[in-house]
Formats: structure tokens, C-alpha cells, sequence
């Protein structure tokens, strides 16, 4: 099957012309930012706005996550990007897809692969979510279920086209600027909005405030500072870590006397991983709403009023009490089943990242092979020993390897440890958070450098 054909027929995004300059993929960036917040207020026409309330307090956890918004348009946000992703990732990973993701050739068809995979997992999400009665009961009323599911599909091509413009015209992706600006929303609500859940300042509605700063102005409840201590320390950490790095020294084996660092980041295969495992996760959400029988319980556990009560659906969530009856009662508040859920909850995601981190750094030429290769092509050896692939690559399997596991693990940790003790935006949604922006602040650098200095440019290529 020739992927790279068929994907040329669905919608997507000409490549620019010519280079952009930084002012104009800032504006694209900007532009495509503020297409996203709109789309992000545009509701679904006909859905039914209680099963809607009744999904939002089911799914919160991963829609900013997801870069989505339960019951508007773009319900779905990136979930078919990623959830495409993983599924190629897993089948080339485990030689499934006997493609070489090191070749022009092998890059072209994963990504045709994906973008395919991609359409078509809007169409079969968009109807799960639907049939499912996340928007109403759709039972026996084909048009409702069609205006429904055209409507959230519509969404999630509109994400994907929005990526891809994201990736051609700005900078980075649409899939971390999605998830940044989902969360720095999520963070900025929850720590100083002075608004009730009812939309209206809380001294004239006389509500409690969504914002943590005003509720414990309010209250003067220690408890309502558990999320602004907790957010502030985990954006600290993570800051931290990001800075951390093993530097290879290396000399250039024509120039005597001159060399350059080869840095390898302490979160090597950055935040993918633990997008992947939110995705998936999701997925599981999605597959036990729809898979429920009328009394709220399948294989995977049951709900009870759109909550998940038992089972694998219940023990993917975060224990949000948990920290509470920690500070309230001590250990002795925490049952054992409750103990046993943070400790599913903190190995499903440490693990998962550490599965997918591997497969990541495998198909995107981030292992000691391909670095190897990379290093080898700019003139570059290791000091001491003569210029070959093989010295180069038998020295970086001194630590990547090891970071791979290692920065997994640490990003799947942190993330599930932020979601136990409350952190604003959710432990993921801080971790990435952190990290696409500084990722976008070191493109931004980089192009600014480029722009005033034209003759670096070959080197950061």
C-alpha cells in the first residue's frame, strides 16, 4: 500500500515558499493560538448540556491534557494525533512495520501512515464519544448522532490541520502549543481566578472562588493552599530537572584544538512519552463509557452518575483525596484500597512512560545508533580515538540508554505524583507545560541567532 499517495489526497497544509522570517512564525504561532481558544468556545449544536456537565466531570483530568474542550467543537483536541502516533510507534517499534524511520523514504510513509490513521480515528473517536450518550441519548435518532459526530470529526480534522500548520509556518507543533495553552489556562483558573463555578465575580454571587488565592482570602483554610504550594513546587522541580544534562566532549577531526559539548538532556525523549500514556489512558475512558450496559459497569469497571467507581476505569484516575485525608487524619485516614490506588495510579504512568520513551527514541533517530550517525556526519570524534561510528556510538551507549529509561520513568513519576497532591493543571499538564516552552524559547533563540548571524545556521542543522 503506497501511503504516501493516499495521504496527498486528504486536507493538509502547502509547505511555505521560502524561510520564514521569526516575526512571521511568531504571527502564525499567535494566529493559530487564537484560532484555537475560539474553536475552544464554540459549542456543539443539539448536544444535551447536563451529559455534557456529567463527561466534563468524568474526563477533566485529560482535557487539557488533550488539548481539548468537552462539549464544544473540539471535543477531541489532539487524542487522534497521538493516539494514531502511538499505534505506529508500537508497530514499528516491535517490527510490525518494517520501516526504516531513518530514511527519507521510511519518514515519509510514517507520516503519511499517521496522517491517514489520524482522519480516520476523529471519525471512530467522534462516534464513540456520541453513541457512548456523552452528549445526549442518541439511541434510535440517527440525525442527532450524525449532527453530533459530524460536528466533533469536523474538530478533529481542524486540530490536525492546525498542527500541520503549526509545524510548516510557526514554531514547534500544534500539539504542544494545544497542550501549553490548554493548561497555562487550567493553571491561571485554578490559582487567581476570582470567579464562582456560575461565571460571576465571587463577591457579587457570594460563591466560593474557583482561584485558590482568593478562596483562602475567603476562608483561611490551610487546605486551600494545597494547590498553589503543591503547582509552585512541581514547576520548580521540573524546571530543575529540565536544566540537567550530560555533556560529551567532542573535537573536530579536521581542526586541531577546537571541539564542542555534545549535550544530552536529563529528560532525553522530552514529553512524548507522557503524552502517549494520557492518550491512551483517555482511550480507556472513552472504550468504558461506551462499553457500559444500562446499569453503568462493563469488563473495565463501572460509573456511577459519570463518575468511575470500580475497576481499571477507577484505578487510570488520580485519588484526588488522598493528599486531603493525608493532611487531615494522617496514615490512618488512608485506607488500603485508597494506598493501593496511588500505587496502580504512580506505576501505570512511570512504567508506561518508560515503554514509550524507548519506542520513541527508537523511531525518531534518538538512539545511540543514529546519534552515532548525526555526529559522524558533522566531522565531529571522540577525543583520543580515531574518527569512527562505531568509538562514537560504543560511547554513547554509556548514557543513553540509561537516560531513555531514566527520563521516562522520571517525567511518568512526576506526572503522577503532581495529580496526587493536587497540582494546578494536572502533574502532566505542568510537566509538559514547562517543557514545550522552554523548547519553544531555545527555537526562538536559535532562529533569532540565525537571523542575525546567516552563517550559523549550517551548524544547528
Amino acid at each position: 500500500m503506497n501511503w504516501v499517495q493516499i495521504a496527498q489526497y486528504l486536507p493538509t497544509v502547502e509547505q511555505p515558499d521560502k524561510e520564514q522570517t521569526l516575526k512571521q512564525m511568531m504571527i502564525w504561532t499567535g494566529i493559530t493560538l487564537l484560532l484555537y481558544f475560539l474553536l475552544s468556545e464554540v459549542p456543539l449544536y443539539a448536544a444535551d448540556a447536563q451529559q455534557v456537565e456529567q463527561a466534563l466531570s468524568q474526563l477533566r483530568t485529560f482535557e487539557t491534557l488533550l488539548g481539548s474542550e468537552i462539549g464544544t467543537i473540539i471535543t477531541l483536541g489532539i487524542g487522534p494525533i497521538v493516539t494514531a502516533s502511538i499505534v505506529l510507534q508500537m508497530m514499528v517499534g516491535s517490527d510490525l512495520l518494517k520501516w526504516d524511520t531513518n530514511t527519507q523514504q521510511g519518514k515519509q510513509k510514517f507520516q503519511a501512515a499517521q496522517k491517514l490513521l489520524a482522519y480516520s480515528v476523529c471519525v471512530v473517536q467522534a462516534s464513540g464519544f456520541v453513541l457512548s450518550g456523552t452528549f445526549g441519548d442518541v439511541s434510535g435518532n440517527f440525525p442527532l448522532f450524525a449532527i453530533l459526530t459530524a460536528q466533533i470529526t469536523a474538530g478533529g480534522w481542524l486540530i490536525i490541520i492546525m498542527d500541520d500548520l503549526v509545524q510548516k509556518w510557526g514554531f514547534g507543533s500544534g500539539v504542544g502549543l494545544f497542550i501549553a495553552g490548554g493548561v497555562s489556562k487550567a493553571i491561571i483558573i485554578a490559582l487567581i481566578s476570582p470567579l464562582t463555578e456560575g461565571g460571576t465575580p465571587y463577591w457579587i454571587e457570594g460563591g466560593n472562588p474557583a482561584g485558590a488565592l482568593f478562596s483562602f482570602a475567603t476562608t483561611l483554610e490551610a487546605t486551600s493552599l494545597i494547590t498553589m504550594v503543591s503547582t509552585i513546587g512541581v514547576f520548580a522541580a521540573v524546571v530543575y530537572l529540565q536544566s540537567m544534562r550530560v555533556e560529551i566532549p567532542l573535537t573536530f577531526g579536521n581542526v586541531r584544538g577546537f571541539g564542542q559539548k555534545w549535550p544530552l538532556k536529563f529528560f532525553y525523549t522530552s514529553v512524548m512519552p507522557v503524552i502517549f500514556v494520557a492518550a491512551l489512558i483517555a482511550n480507556i475512558q472513552i472504550i468504558g463509557t461506551v462499553a457500559a450496559g444500562q446499569d453503568g459497569c462493563s469488563v473495565l469497571g463501572c460509573f456511577s452518575e459519570g463518575q468511575p467507581q470500580s475497576g481499571l476505569v477507577m484505578l487510570v484516575n488520580p485519588p484526588t483525596d488522598f493528599v486531603s485525608n493525608l493532611v487531615a487524619g494522617g496514615l490512618g485516614a488512608v485506607g488500603t484500597g485508597q494506598l493501593f490506588h496511588v500505587l496502580f495510579y504512580v506505576t501505570i504512568y512511570t512504567l508506561g512512560a518508560v515503554v514509550f520513551s524507548i519506542f520513541w527514541a527508537k523511531t525518531t533517530g534518538q538512539d545511540s545508533s543514529s546519534v552515532a550517525e548525526q555526529i559522524q556526519q558533522t566531522g565531529m570524534k571522540v577525543p583520543g580515538f580515531r574518527k569512527d561510528k562505531r568509538v562514537i556510538k560504543k560511547v554513547l551507549d554509556r548514557y543513553i540508554p540509561a537516560l531513555t529509561v531514566v527520563s521516562g520513568a522520571a517525567v511518568g513519576f512526576i506526572a503522577a505524583t503532581a495529580d496526587l497532591i493536587q497540582a494546578a493543571g494536572g502533574g502532566m499538564g505542568i510537566l509538559l507545560t514547562v517543557m514545550i516552552i522552554y523548547r519553544m524559547y531555545e527555537q526562538l533563540a536559535q532562529k533569532h541567532m540565525e537571523e542575525l548571524h546567516p552563517a550559523l545556521k549550517g551548524m544547528f542543522e
